[in-house]
């Protein structure tokens, strides 16, 4: 590993740790040249998990647009960061575990909906509103119906 500092090709490890939920691992370098201490993340390669949109067009999976609509859904509402960050690893976890290389973004919008819809129920119908493209009120009349069935089965 080249160092940063003095760019010698040489360091040693002076501790790992498990990072992100345990996905890679976090390991503090030392320079066997300089002594600069670094940090250094070592992570699985993954194959990309692909998009498919409506248009047809394909985009690689991007958790932090995800993260980012959850949050817009959220604002003003007593929802922790921590729990749309799950949200998100949640799913890309579920993803990737099924083994598909392609998913339909429709099919992804339904998996955070259905998530989000635990978490809180305003942001559920906003996010809703968004991703469904909802054009009059009896749209949201139904859904908020929908939700309080759902609720109401729980």
């Amino acid at each position: 590993m080249k160092c940063p500092a003095c760019q010698f090709n040489g360091s040693k490890v002076v501790d790992s740790r498990p990072a992100d939920n345990n996905t890679s691992i976090r390991r503090r370098r030392e320079c066997e040249s300089c002594a600069f201490r670094f940090t250094t993340f070592e992570k699985n390669e993954e194959a990309p998990l692909i998009v498919v949109k409506k248009d047809g067009s394909r985009d690689e999976f991007d958790g932090d647009k995800i993260l980012r609509g959850l949050i817009r859904a959220c604002v003003k509402r007593p929802v922790n960061l921590d729990d749309l960050k799950d949200i998100v690893y949640e799913i890309e976890k579920d993803l990737r575990s099924s083994g598909v290389a392609e998913v339909n973004s429709g099919d992804l919008g339904e998996l955070v909906l259905e998530r989000l819809a635990n978490v809180d129920e305003v942001a559920y119908v906003r996010f809703a509103s968004v991703y469904r493209d909802y054009q009059d009120i009896t749209v949201f009349i139904d859904e908020l119906k929908n939700l309080q069935t759902k609720s109401v089965e729980n």
